[in-house]
């Protein structure tokens, strides 16, 4: 296992455009890193710059505290897991597997290649498939047999590049629960790069967001979600996505397009001498105003709007609202929009409503709105007004030692696993003895 240390890594390809520009994180001994953000910010260059398939211009990489800038890719052991699985069609799952042990000539001996490659397949459920080759397989299963090919490098590090992209949307939900199980099993240091929402927010110990090269923001999922640094941030994280609506503060209320809202007074101080700041709000924060308790209805504000339409999933659904921004806020918007490669920010509101709501599109409806959790963004900067720096660093916190918390439990069971797996095998060789 290994520590990274990325300290002011520049890629600058040759017409000088900083596809990577000035990113410094450091990655602890065994955690689970999450690189996102939209198409062409650089997120799958910074993991090639750390296995070394692109050249660093400027800063340093650090792999255990050794600078590993000049080193070759084979000399940093560390396994990379692509999209395309790159698996050899004419090898069996064994010899898939087996190949990079293969490659180290004489390292390694036959009985140890074997020992290697079945505790792989055990721990990867393809113990079955091993002499079938990779024509046979399913996208899952394909995608296993490429990380049994890193798990028994015995690497320092995984580095994974969109390794669940090219599967459907079941098959990466059951992916997902299988890399998080492993990466706790085994407890070794990963890089995942990922353009999907729910891998990002699901997987890591901490997620760095960027944005044309930059890095905007590195925390715990939930600090992200909560604690947003920018507008940019805010607006990526998050599915459906965050609401922003453009608002004036005259005598401690917000006027928006959804009408005057009464927030707390600190939250309205934030804002004091701006004229006009962008309205951050989850569409979970909305609730049906005839659902709400009465002792939480004084922590939040009722409005009227008429829903173009909603979508019942269930559990829950979805109102929609749309509104008539000023000309200058839709140029807003769009930037945005272009920003976190999106066709556009509609001007239109999201709101989560309870699925036993009877609120319906065309229908004039009373909606509650949780003040006290939307954020103000500076219009022209993007920063976040209202953010909670020391709140958002205990959420990650919190996150870390509930992680290592769930590493040791998952440590201990395999443990255990082993053992009885042991005092079984002994069990069964000394009855076939005594027949």
């Amino acid at each position: 296992m290994a520590s990274i240390r990325l300290k002011n890594l520049v890629k600058k390809y040759g017409d000088g455009f900083p596809a990577v520009n000035d990113i410094s994180i450091d990655i602890e001994d065994g955690e689970f890193i999450i690189l996102v953000g939209p198409s062409g910010c650089g997120k799958s260059t910074l993991l090639r710059m750390i296995v070394g398939l692109e050249d660093i211009t400027s800063g340093d990489l650090y792999i255990n505290d050794e600078r590993v800038n000049s080193k070759a890719p084979r000399d940093r052991n560390l396994a990379m897991v692509f999209q395309n699985y790159a698996l050899y069609p004419h090898l069996t799952v064994y010899e898939n597997i087996a190949f990079p042990l293969r490659l180290a000539k004489g390292k390694h001996s036959e009985e140890e290649v074997d020992r290697l490659v079945t505790g792989a397949a055990e721990t990867l459920e393809l113990t079955d498939h091993l002499q079938r080759k990779p024509a046979n397989l399913s996208g899952g299963q394909r995608q296993r047999v490429a990380m049994g090919r890193a798990i028994v490098r015995q690497a320092d590090a995984f580095l994974f590049d969109e390794p669940l992209s090219n599967l459907d949307a079941k098959l990466r939900g059951q992916m997902r629960s299988e890399i998080s199980q492993m990466q706790r099993r085994l407890g070794t240091t990963s890089v995942y790069v990922t353009h999907d929402q729910t891998e990002a927010m699901t997987l890591g110990d901490r997620v760095a967001v960027l944005k044309k090269g930059e890095l905007q923001q590195i925390a715990s999922p939930r600090e992200l979600y909560e604690q947003p640094v920018n507008l940019f941030v805010a607006g990526f994280i998050g599915s459906p996505s965050m609401n922003f609506l453009p608002a004036t503060i005259e005598g401690g209320k917000l006027q928006t397009a959804l009408g005057a809202l009464d927030i707390p007074a600190d939250r309205a101080a934030k804002a004091e001498g701006r004229k006009v700041v962008l309205v951050g709000v989850r569409p979970e924060f909305f609730e049906d105003a005839k659902l709400v308790d009465e002792a939480k209805k004084p922590h939040g504000s009722t409005f009227t709007a008429t829903l173009t339409h909603t979508e019942w999933l269930g559990n829950e659904q979805y109102g929609y609202i749309n509104f008539d921004p000023a000309p200058e806020v839709r140029e807003l918007l769009n930037n945005l929009a272009r920003e976190m490669d999106a066709d556009e920010l509609r001007p239109q509101v999201v709101v989560t409503l309870d699925a036993a709501s009877r609120i319906r599109g065309g229908r004039e409806s009373e909606i509650w709105l949780d003040t006290r959790k939307l954020h103000l963004f500076d219009a022209e900067t993007g920063e976040n007004l209202t953010r909670d720096a020391e709140a958002g660093a205990a959420l990650t916190a919190e996150a870390s030692e509930e992680r290592a918390e769930e590493i040791e439990n998952a440590r201990q069971a395999e443990s255990a696993q082993h053992e009885q797996s042991a005092v079984t095998g002994r069990s069964g060789g000394s009855h076939a003895a005594a027949s």
